[in-house]
């Protein structure tokens, strides 16, 4: 019982500070760099923390959601639920978010280490803003797991 509360609390604020940081990115940093406010050096390091920290929520994520649906759901109950498809809508959508960060991060790193800032922040800034929509629907489904909501 405490154990799956803690992994449930963890879980949900590691959740939260990882979609926080990339809407930041998306509605606060990129916008800037497109401006033509931000340099190339700064950029970068912003872009590989926020990878580090995705990345570790990632390993988190996976440990403690894995806990929560291992102890709380068999197969049969995650395929056969409103509960269990929120779940895995849940990990769906979690892989498409992790996948739209990397993919972003890597394209800004490549054309801000040809010194260029402005046109590489505009080619990833639709990339961090539809990975911050895939966050915010992440944060959607944790709401209705948590709320016990029954779907259907």
């Amino acid at each position: 019982m405490v154990l799956d509360t803690v992994m449930r609390t963890l879980h949900t604020v590691v959740g939260a500070l990882w979609v926080g940081s990339v809407v930041f990115v998306a509605l606060a940093i990129l916008p800037r760099a497109v401006d033509g406010a931000l340099d190339a050096a700064p950029l970068e390091t912003i872009a590989d923390q926020l990878v580090y920290l995705s990345r570790g929520s990632s390993v988190v994520m996976l440990l403690t959601g894995g806990h929560l649906a291992g102890t709380g759901y068999t197969i049969s109950s995650l395929t056969g639920s409103s509960r269990g498809h929120l779940v895995l809508a849940m990990l769906v959508l979690w892989l498409v978010f992790t996948a739209l960060v990397e993919i972003g991060r890597s394209r800004l790193v490549d054309g801000l280490q040809e010194k260029r800032v402005r046109t590489p922040a505009t080619e990833v800034t639709t990339l961090f803003r539809v990975a911050s929509v895939v966050g915010l629907l992440l944060l959607v489904d944790a709401g209705l797991l948590s709320s016990g909501i029954v779907l259907y």
